[in-house]
């Protein structure tokens, strides 16, 4: 819009009377409905004192304008009540907000022009809201580019966690295909040693049948030497038979028998010599295949050599397929973990996500409740605006026939009476019919002091105390006083006292009605201008105030319990389940369904308050029944949550509403009706601390320590009466100690009653729930029967569960052995020792002042161990080895990094077993010990749980570097419980 006067086309509106305004808004009316904005206009129509803050809030908060449109056509109908003003007032906010409209409205162009205001509004309070106006816009314009800005930044910090993410995935796709590769590259392998092992007995075969061959050819042979044998021995039987024949044929034989005897002699040489000849010859075949058999034999026998050294070779190969394989399978497990996590954390946070799904639909539903209840209260609004009128309408024709003199008085009395800031100087002095106005509720607290007088007060009109209608006089000076009071002042009052609506009281309700009496028995000059008129009075003077989602009531709450019964816990919150008829609960409205969010009251002349919002059912039964006399009781309706509590009461899902998990600090036995046995350090689930037939006992079940499952349930004391029982137990340790002389059986009887001592700064009546707070001091309260000494044991403490990632740092203890084995663990594949970092003396110091730097090489270097160097180890996916103390676990907690401690315990014989290895580091057995001794009281007061590993489970060094592989794998796979600071 241009500062400077405009030439106008539509005609001049100040010489407009109000029905021609009216008309021309009305023809416009569909436009301003859908166009125009009633927060942004309606500013400065407050200024120009044509709406008051009750329209505003009507307006902006009624349950029945649903929209935009109904909200700006209900705004134009309260304008069109004032008249001309209301019209020129609303076509001035038009041209300063909406020129464009306004333009299409009126057919002039705008302008800043002071002589373009019709005057409703000083100058200087026109410049100083356009100024504001500027201002305030200038101001949502800074707003929304300071959250474009943080919205961009958190985009790009999603977008690179998004990427993180899935480099993190890449990584173990590429993981899971290296893996893949190496199964199948591991099956080929495997193929190829099948192989081999057929083609080893293939060759057992072959050489089997070479020796049967062996054996034949042998057989062979023998059975050729005594062929041959046989053969000797006929030839000379022969021979012998042939020189007894030829002697006897010499001898004796006739001369013609001398031819034929000598051609059978020659007969026979003849096959002497063929034998002769034939015999050699046999032998060399014989030898041949001899010597044939023999270089077979050889043969076969180097084959069978070198299959055995191949066989050798396959088997090693074997072995270190299997080591691969070994090393494989441990990386797979390690993936299959890291998936589980992240698939852990995907879960968590979609449950995240859906717990904000029902917050946000738990507020929708809160705001509809809201909304409703706004509308039933402007539904009692307009009843008691009739009320009203018909009151008027008495007092009217009461005051009618009151004689002059004291028609005088009451006019006179109207100058100092309580006015209504909607008089005007445009309204007519003489109606027929006064137009019903809003009026102010009483404030409670002054209520008892003007009790008497308004119980006396005469029934008179909101504008004015007399029958007839007010002189201009009068109207001229209420005018001046409305435009003198401050605006910021009203507001506050009506703010104040809309919030207020009175409840009765069983026993006073009688005394408290009001009375409309006649104006000669009046004496209401002392009222306060704040009050409203006696007939505004409700019966009821207790009082309730709505503060956003919470209803606060006020009401005698003497035996409190038995007016009503209550249901839940700490994890759903605690409900009024039953009401007692009758009673001043029942009185007040309270129904059952409605959160308990806070009580407070009155003991021994103390303003004592006590949050309900996350206690547990046996806190919030014992703060209830400490009430006694007035009590104010602060309820959220929740019916929804309460309706399924009851469901899963009813389907024996839940024993209660309760749901929390501690820490044990000392070992109780098993007894009767269903005790639990514990130990010391156990986790247990708590899920009734109000079980049905006792009171003094919870029913608790103890925790997986992998998972969140629950084991073995029963029950187990509560907390004060587990408490009586560790104080017993610590007495009796202090007698056994007095009485005993031997330190040693100090040590054994301390560790065979297993009580770990835990002490807290914290002064209240329960450390697990601080719900009692003094009002004036800001100091926690209890019951002040119970002894002080006793509040700091805790015999449990409360424990929350963590998941680390996959790989945790290593903490060893004693401190002296642990510096010995650090470097041994650290050889280890899947460990690397944490190294120290030269910083600059200004990183020093900022880190320092971060709390970053977990422990110092040298005192007054520079040469540090920080929480930066132990995450740069983790990112590698390894273990990190700590050579630190036990000074760095709460700082690497505060870090959320939560090392495996692990103590290994140390007496005179197992120290032995380490005397080299100490010497070799300059240490000595009574050093050791004394560390041990030192360190071991320690790790009690560490808020985590720590693995003792037992002095005779290991024999060297060698296998107590495997059991600590060992006992690093299990920890690892078990749920972290961490203790709040109890200071």
């Amino acid at each position: 819009m241009a500062g400077e006067c405009v030439p106008c086309e539509g005609p001049d509106l100040k010489n407009m009377g109000e029905e021609e305004l009216w008309e021309l808004i009305n023809d416009n009316r569909h436009r301003i409905s859908l166009g125009v904005r009633p927060c942004i206009v309606i500013p400065y129509l407050r200024q120009a004192r044509v709406l008051t803050e009750m329209d505003e809030d009507e307006i902006v908060t009624c349950h029945n304008l649903t929209n935009r449109s109904m909200r700006t056509s209900y705004m134009l109908d309260l304008l069109r009540t004032q008249g001309r003003n209301g019209a020129v007032a609303l076509l001035e906010s038009l041209m300063i907000h909406y020129p464009t409209m306004y333009t299409q409205i009126t057919g002039r162009k705008p302008s800043t022009e002071p002589s373009r205001f019709s005057g409703l509004i000083k100058y200087s309070e026109l410049t100083e809201y356009l100024v504001r106006a500027v201002t305030g816009m200038q101001r949502e314009l800074q707003e929304a580019h300071r959250e474009a800005n943080r919205m961009t930044a958190r985009c790009a910090s999603l977008e690179s966690e998004v990427g993180q993410i899935m480099e993190q995935e890449e990584k173990s796709r590429c993981l899971q295909a290296d893996n893949e590769r190496m199964q199948r590259h591991l099956c080929s392998l495997q193929r190829e040693v099948t192989k081999l092992k057929d083609e080893k007995c293939d060759l057992y075969v072959r050489y089997t049948a070479a020796i049967e061959e062996k054996s034949a050819v042998n057989k062979r042979l023998h059975d050729l030497n005594l062929q041959v044998y046989q053969l000797q021995t006929e030839l000379q039987k022969a021979q012998m038979e042939n020189e007894f024949q030829r002697q006897r044929s010499l001898r004796c034989a006739s001369l013609a028998e001398t031819p034929q005897l000598q051609e059978e002699v020659r007969r026979l040489r003849c096959q002497l010599v063929k034998a002769e000849k034939l015999d050699p010859a046999r032998q060399e075949i014989l030898a041949q295949d001899l010597a044939e058999a023999i270089d077979s034999q050889v043969e076969l026998a180097e084959q069978l050599r070198c299959y055995r050294e191949e066989n050798e070779q396959l088997l090693r190969e074997k072995q270190g397929l299997m080591d691969q394989k070994e090393c494989l399978s441990l990386q797979v497990q390690q993936l299959t973990l890291d998936c589980n996590m992240h698939q852990q954390k995907i879960t968590m946070i979609h449950n995240q996500i859906r717990d904000l799904q029902a917050e946000r639909d738990q507020a929708y539903l809160s705001r509809d409740e809201a909304q409703a209840m706004i509308a039933q209260t402007l539904g009692e609004k307009d009843t008691l605006r009739c009320q009203l009128m018909e009151l008027q309408e008495r007092v009217f024709s009461l005051q009618a026939k009151r004689s002059p003199r004291e028609q005088k008085q009451s006019s006179d009395e109207t100058e100092v009476g309580w006015e209504s800031p909607r008089s005007s100087c445009d309204e007519s002095p003489f109606p027929n019919r006064r137009r019903l106005c809003r009026m102010d509720a009483v404030n409670p607290t002054s209520l008892n002091s003007c009790h008497l007088e308004t119980e006396d007060a005469v029934a008179s009109s909101v504008r004015s105390r007399s029958a007839e209608p007010p002189s201009s006089d009068s109207l001229r000076r209420r005018v001046e006083a409305l435009y003198a009071d401050s605006s910021l002042e009203t507001a506050e009052c009506d703010s104040l006292l809309d919030d207020f609506v009175f409840l009765p009281d069983v026993g006073n309700e009688d005394m408290q009605t009001p009375r409309l009496c006649s104006s000669s028995d009046s004496s209401s000059d002392g009222l306060s201008r704040t009050l409203a008129p006696p007939f505004l009075m409700r019966s009821r003077p207790k009082a309730i105030r709505i503060n956003g989602r919470v209803l606060s009531i006020s009401f005698q709450g003497g035996s409190l319990l038995k007016q009503l019964a209550v249901v839940g816990g700490n994890k759903t919150g605690v409900f009024v389940h039953q009401v007692t008829e009758g009673s001043a609960a029942h009185t007040v409205g309270i129904s059952p369904g409605a959160q308990i969010v806070e009580v407070r009251y009155e003991q021994n002349q103390k303003a004592l308050r006590m949050v309900l919002e996350d206690s547990t059912l046996e806190e919030a039964m014992w703060a209830l029944g400490q009430v006694t006399g007035l009590c104010h009781l602060s309820l959220r309706s929740r019916q929804c949550d309460y309706e399924a509590l009851l469901q899963q009461l009813q389907n024996s899902e839940v024993s209660s509403g309760d749901s929390f998990y501690v820490r044990v600090n000392m070992s109780l036995p098993a007894g009767p009706n269903g005790t639990l046995a514990v130990s010391c350090n156990d986790i247990l689930h708590v899920t009734n601390t109000r079980p049905t037939g006792t009171e003094d006992s919870w029913h608790a079940s103890q925790v997986h320590p992998c998972q969140l499952l629950d084991l073995q349930s029963g029950t187990v004391p509560n907390y004060y009466r587990a408490q009586r029982l560790l104080i017993r137990a610590i007495e009796d340790m202090n007698f056994q100690t007095k009485k005993s002389h031997k330190p040693w059986r100090v040590v054994a009887q301390n560790k065979e009653k297993g009580v770990r001592i835990v002490s807290t700064g914290r002064q209240g009546r329960n450390p697990l729930w601080v719900s009692v707070e003094d009002e004036k001091k800001s100091t926690e309260s209890g019951d002040t029967s119970a002894p002080k000494s006793c509040v700091t044991l805790m015999p449990y403490t409360l424990v929350t569960p963590h998941y680390p990632p996959i790989c945790r740092p290593i903490l060893l203890l004693p401190t002296v052995l642990g510096r010995i084995l650090d470097n041994k663990l650290a050889g280890w594949q899947g460990f690397q020792l944490c190294e120290p970092e030269v910083l600059s003396s200004c990183e020093h110091t900022t880190q320092v002042q971060r709390s970053e730097i977990l422990e110092e090489c040298e005192q007054g270097s520079n040469c540090c161990y920080t929480l930066q160097s132990v995450e740069k180890v983790m990112k590698k996916g390894i273990h990190c080895v700590l050579p630190l103390g036990l000074d760095c676990v709460r700082r690497l907690h505060r870090a959320k990094i939560f090392p495996i401690i692990i103590y290994i315990s140390q007496t005179a014989r197992s120290a032995r077993k380490l005397r080299s290895k100490l010497q070799r580091h300059n240490q000595s057995e009574e050093q050791l010990l004394a560390c041990s001794k030192s360190e071991e009281p320690l790790l009690d007061k560490l808020p985590c749980l720590y693995h003792s590993v037992a002095p005779d489970s290991w024999c060297d060094q060698t296998s107590l570097l495997t059991s600590l592989r060992t006992i690093i794998w299990e920890e690892q796979k078990k749920i972290v419980w961490v203790e709040p600071d109890l200071w």
